[in-house]
């Protein structure tokens, strides 16, 4: 093997703004590369800022800071191709990737596909970027791109690959998970690299920045979609390839399409330039490839299914929120229903059952099971509990109110008042002991506004925010299977109720769970109009009550606290809607 490249791939998990510690991740892997004797490492983009860096971009001095790190970095370049993602300043500001060796900046690429949808605001920070080199790396010709550029199936990638040859593409990347990305992605790395018969080695940023969680899957694929590496989902990782370059020139000759493509691109776009590194290989490596390969295949091969997938993300979110945000403990309230369980069983698996605390606030209302299950729960896992009973301060609320009070009936204002005492009590622990309030509510209910505003609602973070009820059960059912049952089958199987008055459930109010969500995912996600949801055979009462609800509540939802992005489109920085809104779809 003469002409292999060494390639080592950087998943790390970067935080906004934190450049030292940026800074830090990237020198460790730079010189563990060197100790292997690597030609090329490739970082995500932006990895000395963080993904995304938002309005941090605006200020001068947080540009500075990234180009006086990304200084610092270039003298650790010896003897090494360095790919790294950082912010360029060139009058304007833009996405850029730095290709570095032997202690300089030899080339900086700037991105040319800049994503302005869903979460992606980029147009308003950067400018748009030019092509740039193809680069000469002892001998194989390489292309580097960044993330949306190998979106486009004529962009910068089929132009490296075809009319400048590249055998291999390196496109960093920032790109987070929603539940299907993964598959969309894979599809989109196999499709590009057949039709330009080019190695792609993919580098995803790994982590959780506010709601978004980026899920890794970095991975090699060669010129016939093979996917010959990839590193772990949902955690950092790195791993080091030998990539041989001979088949892929044999595949090259023998397919006309290839070679009609090459010459059309030529003659329609011109010439590529060409700028030539030298790495001095290792003695003792030359000719030699070292093996750090896998079987595993397709990433649905390494999981159990969506719900372990949605799990894992829900993890590391709320891992990488509740730490990088300086915290070390959580507490939630538990009420011995299923969305409090679920989101202290991500708590608890995020940064250990022993730093969560878990408080029943039983009223008049409760149920004894509320109490024994949250309990069993409890015992379950380790997870911390006490009780501080609401009764009596309800009553003393009622009591301080009475003359203010239309009737003395219940009604929705005292169930509301239940509420917001138990969120008063649970902010009173988070600001005596330092602890992060978790919310607990799912998406179903946040859409609808079955949620009360300063009371459940009231939180730092949400993790199961973008959840549907539904998939809340099979996400409980699959922790269950792999952890041994730790979630009591009394808490999954009970009817859902706020238990804020007698014998209340969540179907009092709403329609069946699997009816909601699937009327919910049609007009959130998939922006379909009343008159098309009902006729894919929903009642049409039905269907209206569900978007006057969802249309009504926007004002809550701006209240509520950032969670978890897990579906494809998620309220917030996915769908904005303003309050004050006199339209409606029925």
């Amino acid at each position: 093997m003469d002409r292999f490249l060494r390639l080592y791939c950087a998943q790390i998990n970067s935080t906004v703004g934190d450049f030292k510690g940026n800074f830090e991740k990237i020198a460790y892997h730079i010189e563990e590369a060197k100790k292997n004797s690597a030609d090329i490492i490739a970082f995500p983009e932006l990895a000395i800022t963080g993904y995304p860096p938002e309005d941090l971009l605006l200020k001068p001095a947080f540009i500075s800071q990234n180009l006086k790190y990304l200084d610092k970095l270039k003298k650790l370049c010896s003897n090494i191709t360095v790919i790294v993602g950082f912010v360029n300043r060139d009058f304007e500001i833009f996405n850029s990737a730095a290709i570095m060796n032997n202690e300089k900046i030899l080339s900086v690429y700037n991105k040319q596909y800049l994503p302005n949808y869903s979460v992606f605001d980029e147009e308003r920070y950067f400018q748009r970027g030019a092509l740039g080199y193809i680069y000469d790396i002892n001998g194989t010709l390489v292309g580097v791109n960044i993330c949306e550029d190998m979106y486009y199936s004529s962009g910068p990638l089929q132009h490296q690959a075809i009319s400048g040859g590249a055998t291999l593409i390196i496109n960093i990347s920032a790109s987070p998970y929603h539940q299907g990305k993964i598959e969309e992605r894979e599809k989109i790395l196999y499709t590009r690299a057949v039709d330009n018969r080019v190695n792609i080695l993919y580098v995803n940023l790994v982590g959780g920045q506010d709601e978004l969680v980026f899920d890794g899957n970095s991975m090699l694929v060669n010129e016939k979609g093979d996917i010959l590496f990839r590193a772990k989902a949902f955690q950092e990782d790195f791993f080091i390839y030998d990539l041989d370059s001979e088949d892929l020139d044999s595949t090259r000759l023998q397919d006309a399409k290839y070679r009609t493509q090459r010459d059309w691109t030529r003659q329609a776009e011109g010439s590529i330039g060409v700028l030539k590194i030298v790495n001095e290989k290792n003695s003792n490596n030359i000719g030699k490839s070292i093996t750090f390969k896998k079987t595993e295949d397709r990433y649905r091969d390494s999981i159990k299914g969506i719900e372990e997938e949605v799990f894992n993300a829900l993890v590391l979110g709320t891992r990488d929120y509740v730490q990088k945000n300086g915290f070390k403990k959580a507490v939630l309230g538990l009420s011995g229903g299923i969305d409090s369980a679920l989101a202290a069983v991500i708590a608890g698996f995020a940064i250990g059952f022993e730093n969560v605390t878990g408080v029943l606030m039983p009223s008049a209302f409760s149920s004894r099971g509320s109490i024994d299950d949250s309990q069993k729960l409890a015992a379950n896992t380790g997870l911390r509990t006490f009780i501080i009973p609401v009764t009596n301060i309800y009553e003393a609320y009622l009591d301080a109110l009475k003359d203010s009070f239309k009737t003395r009936d219940m009604n929705i204002t005292k169930e509301n008042l239940q509420a917001r005492i138990r969120g008063n009590i649970l902010m009173a622990l988070s600001n005596e002991h330092g602890w992060l309030l978790l919310a607990t509510g799912n998406k179903s209910e946040i859409s609808v506004g079955y949620c009360t505003l300063y009371g459940d609602m009231a939180g730092g973070f949400a993790p199961i925010k973008d959840v549907y009820k539904t998939m809340v059960y099979r996400v409980c059912d699959f922790i269950n299977k792999k952890y041994g049952n730790i979630i009591p089958a009394e808490i999954i199987e009970k009817p859902p109720s706020a238990e804020l008055k007698p014998d209340q459930t969540d179907q009092d109010t709403l329609p069946s769970y699997d009816i909601l969500d699937n009327i919910l995912k049609a007009y959130i996600e998939e922006d379909r109009d009343y008159q098309d949801i009902v006729k894919s055979g929903f009642d049409d009462k039905t269907v209206a009550k569900v978007i006057n609800m969802v249309d009504f509540s926007e004002y809550k939802r701006r209240q509520g606290a950032p969670g978890i992005k897990i579906t494809a489109r998620a309220f917030g920085r996915d769908r904005r809607y303003p309050i004050t809104n006199k339209y409606r779809l029925k």
